[in-house]
């Protein structure tokens, strides 16, 4: 399936772009998905430990949890503030 992931804040300036499209397996789970993510950037990676994300504009957080059919992964590095 075709997903789009947006990165917010420390994600987006460790990823060094604001979105990007993959393609993955529906039954890839969050954990995985963060490896995928991550590639080759351990930079991104460590902040990606930290993060909390969003699959179509609902909370997921539990990393084992397999993704099921998606169209948007918003990934949410903490915030500081209001």
């Amino acid at each position: 399936m075709r997903v789009t992931v947006r990165y917010f804040a420390a994600a987006s300036a460790a990823a060094k772009t604001e979105s990007a499209v993959y393609e993955i397996d529906e039954d890839l789970t969050l954990g995985e998905l963060e490896h995928i993510l991550a590639g080759d950037n351990p930079e991104l990676a460590r902040v990606l430990e930290r993060c909390s994300y969003l699959r179509d504009e609902i909370a997921l957080c539990d990393r084992a949890r397999r993704l099921g059919p998606t169209r948007t992964i918003d990934v949410l590095p903490p915030f500081a503030g209001g």
